[in-house]
């Protein structure tokens, strides 16, 4: 060595790149592994039929007290009779459905013993019990006829809860360490509103009479083109995790979803004066919103079962954003 040759620093070369200094790691990136392949996180131990059921009917419940309540400013009195009746209906066997799955009924009570803002299950259940007496009085009154004021009032009352029915499940979902789930939290109750204005344009076809299904028509077309928009939305964020959305059980129900919400919305637009296609194409719009509910909570479950979907994009996120997480 010359006496104008700097030595090399041994240390320089075994620090990784760090602060943009250009110096190159010696060790290769480490590789995920699990430790026999278990879970990081603990799976919901929620039922399908049950919550995702829950999920679906809420939907349908809220969705559709909105469009009673526009059926009814408008003088459409049998579909929005037929809608306070399945928006009843609906948040009835939505109700049965959580409790089923809590085990008895004195969880639910338990439940609103106090109000947690910051907890959506808390605020779900407060929303339940606001908005089913609500369409309770609304339905009665359009089937008998009776205290029309009171029913008009109930009617405003489950309209304006109608959208918060519809979406707080996304929110519900979206809070728990679900990767499928919490990835896509800002988008899920966008999801979900779509899908439930979906689902209760359906039901507003398939029971309503065709003279007055012009609206139903136009709000099928409007959720179907918004469904395709937010489910591509929704995946977006999830990067590596939204193949949970696109593989399997959950792949093959949103797929599904897709080709029925579609399918059932040109139906409507196109052949929705005539009664035969109407019903058939409410009944698309309908089990399209019940496969998208379905889809999405079975890609929670396969994201929350493979732990490279809890580890990896852990791993991946920057140092600053994955402190904030």
């Amino acid at each position: 060595m010359t006496g104008t040759e700097r030595p090399e620093n041994p240390t320089a070369e075994r620090r990784g790149r760090k602060g943009g200094r250009g110096e190159r790691a010696m060790v290769p990136k480490a590789e995920f592994r699990s430790y026999y392949v278990r879970p990081v996180i603990k799976a919901p131990s929620w039922a399908a039929p049950d919550i995702a059921g829950y999920f679906f009917l809420g939907g349908l419940a809220g969705a559709g007290s909105v469009l009673a309540a526009g059926a009814h400013l408008t003088g459409r009195t049998t579909t929005a009779t037929v809608l306070k009746i399945s928006s009843l209906t609906a948040v009835s066997l939505s109700a049965a459905a959580l409790i089923h799955d809590l085990g008895r009924p004195g969880r639910f009570a338990n439940m609103l013993r106090v109000f947690k803002p910051i907890s959506p299950m808390s605020v779900g259940s407060w929303l339940l019990s606001a908005y089913g007496p609500a369409a309770g009085v609304a339905a009665a009154s359009a089937v008998t006829g009776r205290l029309p004021r009171a029913g008009a009032a109930a009617t405003g009352v489950a309209a304006l809860l109608g959208p918060a029915v519809a979406t707080y499940t996304g929110v519900l979902a979206a809070d728990t360490a679900v990767p499928a789930w919490h990835g896509a939290h800002r988008e899920l109750p966008y999801l979900f509103a779509v899908s439930a204005t979906a689902a209760a344009s359906g039901m507003a076809l398939a029971l309503g009479p065709s003279r007055e299904n012009t609206p139903a028509r136009y709000a099928a077309a409007l959720a179907a083109l918004a469904d395709m928009a937010a489910g591509q939305v929704a995946e977006d964020p999830l990067g590596m995790v939204a193949e949970t959305w696109r593989e399997g059980r959950a792949g093959a129900l949103l797929k599904a979803a897709r080709a029925l919400t579609v399918g059932g919305a040109l139906g409507a637009v196109l052949l929705g004066d005539r009664r035969a296609a109407a019903v058939a194409s409410g009944l698309a719009l309908l089990a399209g919103s019940a496969c998208t509910r379905f889809g999405v909570f079975a890609a929670g479950i396969a994201s929350a079962e493979d732990p490279a979907y809890t580890v990896v994009p852990q791993r991946e996120r920057p140092d600053g954003e994955r402190r904030t997480v």
